[in-house]
């Protein structure tokens, strides 16, 4: 392990580098770690990579779906429930069947049991893959939250899918009923571990005297938690961490103090950052594992590339169809039903950003790895190695082709006005003029006398009124320019505060900290 530990501190730089990278080309930052993964793979004098299947899924998929819990807004879901459970479960049912056929008929040997495997494998789309490039381009809110809470849902279904095949396989059974009935426990018996495991947790949060340290802690225990024991109990993991995970957030605000929030937040940032980082790193550096796999299986590259691509091709069209199908039937069943917006749109551009932002990524190569190495009776387990190799490239092909050319897509394609939101800035003002309103409204009927008297009340009473008063509460970029520099100044300032012997430096941090927080809150506004 030591002698791995300065290859490890070279792959995070790397990491970081590559990142970087992205950012200044405007390109999602998955894309280039998996190409420099790819190149650290063929570096002579670098030693190979060799990722233990049974580590993989509990090592980085847990955190991960936890971090992606906690931003997912239930309001947003429930608005567009309908196309993003359906996106999130009846398209993934649809492509892994697609895939089960193509690759029954194609792949010599390849059953529909492996066929619905590989179809469980690469079935869910890669959220940290769509965030990345949604980041650099502009699309309605409605488009982002679809495709955002999708692919966090459907990490759940595919998973589904992938467990249920890989029993067939492995067992060499299938019992409709004991399968339905699995099915339904797999879902339920999931949700309800997680909102169990998040009720309990919150109630130790709130009872045991921690302090922001040990709040962090449990947080980092948490998601592994959720997933072992949902894991144990037959039920689903993924399902586990996601419904405990909004649990908990929901609860956020009674569960910890306020410099404990921004504490975990700002944790939580840094180890997602390097999991994804590494994860990602991860798909490339596999490269030489998962071809020593195919040449013991006897494939020639040739015909295993080929298979990959025609399985890409088949996921990307299969996507594309369910995108435009789900506007027919949207136009069908507005007549029956309710839906979130029945108008209609003569625009064909959507619906093909909605197929074809379908890049996969972190979790389908973790659940290849995670395939049993055997069956029950010791037989090895068939075409292991090409249905990795496919993967790989469904990950390849989906990261650079789909990535590489969704930025410039949603750039030609004309959104309509969806009028979903109040604009921005107005949205800002209205917050702002009715946060001091009710602030005003609370300090005038509970405290009447003393305010006066109090700088730090005054003071901020007079804020509020100027965000009453005022027609535009948003503040300019040149408005926001010249606080943060004034910020900056009194920062320097206090480093020469520091210098004064009989000041208490403690003292002097605690208003360097505040003057961050609202340097980082201007930043960011």
């Amino acid at each position: 392990m030591v002698a791995y530990f300065p290859y490890l501190l070279l792959l995070l730089i790397v990491i970081i580098a590559l990142t970087m990278l992205a950012n200044r080309i405007r390109i999602a930052y998955p894309i280039l770690l998996v190409l420099g993964g790819l190149v650290m793979a063929m570096t002579p004098n670098l030693p190979n990579v060799t990722i233990d299947p049974d580590w993989v899924l509990i090592i980085f998929l847990p955190p991960l779906l936890y971090a992606d819990s906690w931003a997912i807004s239930l309001k947003e879901i429930w608005k567009w429930r309908r196309i993003i459970l359906s996106f999130a479960f009846i398209v993934v049912f649809i492509t892994a069947a697609a895939v089960a056929w193509v690759a029954n008929m194609v792949l010599p040997g390849f059953s529909l049991a492996l066929g619905f495997l590989l179809g469980g494998v690469i079935g869910s789309t890669d959220v940290v893959s769509v965030s990345a490039i949604l980041k650099f381009v502009k699309v309605p809110h409605r488009l982002s939250t679809i495709l955002e809470n999708e692919s966090l849902l459907n990490d759940a279904s595919s998973l589904i899918v992938f467990r249920f095949a890989a029993l067939v396989v492995t067992t060499g059974q299938f019992v409709w009923y004991e399968m339905a009935g699995g099915f339904l426990w797999v879902v339920f018996g999931g949700l309800l571990i997680g909102l169990l495991i998040g009720w309990i947790l919150k109630l130790l949060h709130q009872w045991l005297p921690t302090d922001a340290n040990m709040d962090i802690v449990l947080t980092l225990v948490t998601p592994y938690l959720m997933y072992m024991i949902a894991n144990e109990a037959q039920a689903s993991g993924v399902l586990a961490v996601v419904a405990g995970g909004v649990y908990l957030h929901h609860h956020r605000n009674t569960i910890f103090p306020a410099s404990t929030r921004n504490k975990v937040m700002a944790v939580w940032d840094n180890i997602i950052f390097i999991l994804n980082g590494l994860a990602f790193s991860l798909i490339g550096l596999s490269l030489p594992q998962i071809l020593e796999g195919i040449r013991e299986e006897g494939i020639s590259l040739t015909t295993a590339t080929y298979y990959g691509l025609l399985i890409t091709g088949t996921l990307i069209g299969v996507r594309i169809l369910c995108a435009y199908g789900a506007i027919v039937t949207t136009q069908i069943m507005k007549r029956f039903i309710k839906v979130a917006d029945g108008r209609r749109y003569h625009n064909i551009g959507v619906p093909l950003i909605l197929g074809w932002a379908g890049m996969r990524g972190v979790l389908s190569l973790a659940v290849a790895l995670s395939i049993p190495l055997t069956l029950d009776n010791g037989a090895p387990f068939p075409y292991r190695n090409l249905i990795l190799y496919i993967t790989f490239i469904v990950i390849l092909v989906t990261l650079i082709l789909q990535g590489l050319t969704l930025p410039f897509l949603i750039k030609w394609v004309k959104f309509p006005d969806y009028d979903d939101h109040i604009p921005d800035i107005e949205a800002e003002t209205l917050i702002r003029k009715e946060l001091a309103r009710v602030a005003l409204e609370y300090m005038d009927i509970h405290y009447k006398e003393g305010i006066t008297n109090s700088f730090l009340l005054q003071n901020q009473k007079d804020i509020w009124q100027f965000h009453l008063d005022t027609p535009k509460c948003s503040a300019t970029p040149e408005v926001r320019e010249k606080y943060i520099a004034i910020l900056r100044h009194q920062r320097d300032f206090l480093e020469q505060m520091n210098k004064n012997p009989r000041i208490n430096e403690e003292l002097i941090r605690s208003f360097e900290r505040q003057i961050n927080l609202e340097e980082e809150k201007w930043e960011n506004s």
